[in-house]
């Protein structure tokens, strides 16, 4: 697999009218019920030409009727209009409810399966693009496709019906009028063409800019005890001032051009208002024209102008809409490398879990290799500890054998499957990873804990007991007892309300309610306090018994008590057997042992 199969895509490349009727394939639900909808939109197009209508016939036939004024028409006239204005304002008012109500439910579509499928995507996929930009994709950039679609979309709409009703209409009253007022549209429509496609440009510069933007702002509030620590606040925030200068100048160049392409529409439309009444006036002079048929013309011209504006900047509005649009099915369609054979995959009971890597290579994108030609077992119910220096590819083993990503080469199977033809959702519930720091969710400690719960395995009264019983079964009772609030603890944004110990705790915790088969441990006791690291050894010595476990060993007293030991020297498995063995061999791992052994003393 190539690394480019890896990297998130950055947007869509389709055009304009290829992106909307993807982004409607993708959420459907935008266009339920869009007949009715256009029908209702036409009738509230009609309304709005009633008072043209009545504007002409009241001066024509009542006003300046042959036989003199006509009150009583005047009258019913203007009772008419208004009985049609109240028709076309409740049709006006139901189409925009109809496009909400249709537009949310396509957005809320969309969001859930733009969110879905970031987290179908590897783990390798996901770190290509800063966490905040990500963010920003199923956020701010759908946030621009509602606003169009909620906003733009009617107006495009019913401006676009209200433009054709008052051409009819103006057509039937004078068609020398008529032509005349789309030829003075012409040259605007063959200007905004390649200016329509400018704003796109920029604004799709606009999104990149906005999410770079995001994610180095939510880069330096997560890491602000770093930045405090260091002293590199004013470095950091000329990073901060810099994006957001990039963001603000990317949104002013969008909007200079935006003003252009506005100002364009509305002097074309002052200059057809002042064509109409010169032409018009010399056509009424001349009989062609009744006073009332101008008059009705006039309010046409300015029903067919206004539109014809708001649609400059609808269409403005359009292409900030479209550069989100791209953004969101770009994550859409980046390809999911870890994929999941769903029910068609390979039975997987539970049990004693064997584990055997085979032949294994893997390489991470633009990356040499972290892993070579790796073989590996892991014996039913037996413990496996994995040691090496730094950046020897430990972790990398386990991240496969949870398959956070595939090998590039060879096959992890467990109980003789590859993982590959094993559902995801039996997977995670064989196999669990313990990182080395567990990530901790703003809530309490119980609720934190409950999350190695099955989706909709207990009750809420169940799960509370239940969390209990495992931190009971840990030894962690006095432990969870000393805390003021006990179970109900406050553990703060991503655990920082406690300690790095603690949160090692709570993650060992979540592993037994999850109950797993085999057990993956990225250890990290070497930065605890001596105590917690006696409730952690404790906790780990009740939670390994009896299932498998394979350990990324830190320390190596962890390797002294494992069945076996696995050595691994820059991607390559250079030994393998017992400690004692190991040992006596006097090779990398007995230099390893007996360095360790200095310091410990």
């Amino acid at each position: 697999m190539s690394d480019t199969d890896h990297r998130m895509a950055p947007a869509s490349t389709l055009g304009v009218f290829a992106t909307l009727r993807r982004g409607t394939q993708v959420s459907p639900q935008l266009l339920d019920g869009l007949v009715i909808t256009v029908l209702l939109a036409v009738v509230a197009a009609v309304g709005r030409i009633v008072v043209p209508i009545a504007v002409q016939q009241t001066v024509d036939t009542g006003i300046l009727a042959p036989e003199g004024p006509q009150v009583e028409r005047v009258v019913w006239l203007a009772v008419a209009a208004t009985a049609v204005l109240l028709v076309g304002a409740v049709c006006s008012a139901y189409v925009n409810v109809r496009l909400f109500r249709s537009s949310e439910a396509g957005l809320l579509a969309l969001r859930t399966r733009a969110f879905r499928h970031v987290h179908d995507l590897s783990v390798l996929t996901q770190n290509t693009e800063r966490r905040g930009s990500l963010v920003s994709r199923v956020t701010s950039d759908v946030d621009t496709i509602s606003l169009f679609v909620q906003w733009g979309g009617i107006m495009l709409l019913v401006s676009g019906l209200q433009i054709l009703v008052a051409t009819v209409l103006m057509a039937f009253y004078s068609w020398q009028l008529t032509l005349l007022v789309w030829l003075c549209f012409v040259p605007l429509v063959v200007v905004l063409q390649p200016l329509q496609k400018r704003v796109n440009t920029r604004y799709t510069a606009v999104r990149e800019r906005y999410g770079a933007m995001l994610g180095a702002v939510s880069e330096a509030v997560v890491g602000a005890e770093t930045i405090r620590a260091y002293g590199v606040a004013d470095r950091t925030q000329r990073k901060i001032d810099a994006s957001i200068g990039g963001t603000r100048r990317a949104m002013v160049r969008a909007q200079n051009l935006v003003a252009t392409v506005f100002a364009s529409g509305v002097l074309v439309a002052n200059l057809v208002l002042a064509v109409v009444v010169v032409v018009g006036t010399h056509l009424g002079v001349t009989g062609e024209v009744t006073a009332g048929q101008l008059l009705a013309f006039l309010f046409l011209v300015q029903l067919f102008t206004g539109p014809v504006q708001m649609a400059t900047e609808v269409l403005n509005e359009l292409q900030n809409a479209i550069a989100g649009w791209r953004r969101v099915l770009g994550v859409i369609e980046t390809p999911v490398t870890v994929v999941d054979p769903g029910k068609d995959g390979v039975p997987s009971p539970r049990g004693p879990a064997r584990v055997e890597l085979v032949g294994v290579d893997f390489s991470y994108p633009d990356g040499p290799p972290v892993l070579q030609d790796v073989h590996l077992s892991v014996p039913a119910g037996s413990s496996v500890a994995v040691v090496g220096a730094t950046g020897s590819g430990k972790t990398t083993i386990a991240r496969l054998v949870a398959r956070f990503m595939d090998p590039s080469a060879g096959a992890v199977l467990l109980d003789g499957a590859d993982l590959r033809d094993v559902e995801l959702a039996t997977l995670r519930e064989r196999v669990v990873l313990v990182p080395q720091e567990g990530f901790l969710f703003d809530g309490t400690l119980a609720q934190n804990m409950a999350y190695g719960l099955r989706d909709g395995s207990e009750g809420e009264n169940d799960e509370e007991l239940r969390v209990r019983e495992a931190v009971d079964a840990l030894g962690l009772d006095t432990w969870v007892d000393e805390l003021a609030a006990g179970l109900d603890t406050p553990v703060g944004q991503r655990g920082e309300s406690l300690s790095a110990g603690e949160r090692q705790l709570v993650a060992l915790v979540r592993a037994h309610l999850a109950s797993p088969d085999l057990l993956l441990l990225d250890e990290a006791t070497s930065a605890v306090d001596p105590a917690t690291e006696v409730r952690i050894a404790r906790a780990l010595a009740s939670l390994t018994q009896g299932r498998s476990t394979l350990t990324i060993a830190h320390r190596l007293s962890t390797a002294e008590a494992a069945d076996a030991v696995v050595v691994v020297e820059d991607g390559v498995v250079v030994e393998h057997g017992h400690h004692h063995e190991l040992v006596a061999l006097d090779g990398v791992y007995a230099a390893m042992h007996r360095a360790w052994v200095s310091q410990t003393r």
